[in-house]
């Protein structure tokens, strides 16, 4: 948990990087533990971006970072990918770890700048709102809620098998569940249920999909 002069260290240059840029830039800080997972983000500066306030879940970026956040290797800096709000705004973003004293990663402080009007101006602007991921097909999605997250994230996992699944083999539903759970989804609560409701499966076999994940990885 983030101690409270750090946060306050955070808000005041969060308010200092949003005044600079505008109200274009939100500024965020999503806290990396697992008691905050559904409400991670803990503050934000010109929300009217994306839409959100404090208290509310966190992207998929943030989900995935969270996910590996005890492997501290895993975790790492992200600059210049693209974003898409719930409104259809592109957002071009950057996301960088925040470590604490032992070197361990327990927050991360995002910039989402809307470039929607700058990405309209031609190809004389086209470099300042291109991402540096260049293999990204696609923004990520901003969701509003954990509970658009992991829609976001099973509609994700659908479209990596390629086919809907009421025409999915065994096989096609263990490529999905292990996307979900790479993704994080599994730290949302009841996401077990709604993933198994979906998939068609019970949660035995959810589990035991996850469990022979594992034993894959022990294996390697």
């Amino acid at each position: 948990m983030l101690k409270a002069h750090e946060l306050e260290m955070l808000r005041s240059i969060a308010k200092g990087v949003a005044a600079q840029f505008g109200s274009g830039c939100e500024v965020v800080v999503h806290e990396l533990s697992e008691q905050s997972a559904e409400h991670s983000l803990v503050i934000i500066e010109n929300g009217h971006v994306s839409g959100r306030k404090p208290g509310d879940g966190p992207s998929n970026v943030v989900l995935e970072q969270l996910r590996h956040s005890q492997n501290a290797e895993v975790v790492s800096d992200r600059f210049s990918y693209l974003t898409r709000t719930p409104g259809g705004k592109l957002l071009k973003s950057s996301t960088v770890v925040l470590r604490d004293e032992a070197g361990e990663p327990c927050a991360l402080f995002g910039v989402n700048f809307d470039v929607s009007a700058l990405s309209l101006a031609g190809s004389i602007l086209n470099e300042l709102a291109a991402p540096a991921e260049t293999a990204q097909t696609e923004p990520e999605p901003i969701p509003n809620d954990v509970n658009e997250l992991l829609d976001n994230l099973i509609e994700r996992s659908v479209r990596l098998v390629g086919r809907p699944v009421d025409r999915m083999s065994k096989e096609d539903k263990v490529t999905a569940i292990r996307f979900l759970a790479d993704s994080g989804a599994m730290l949302i609560t009841k996401s077990g249920d709604r993933i198994s409701k979906y998939f068609g499966i019970s949660k035995y076999t959810l589990y035991s999909y996850l469990d022979n994940k594992q034993e894959d990885k022990n294996h390697d």
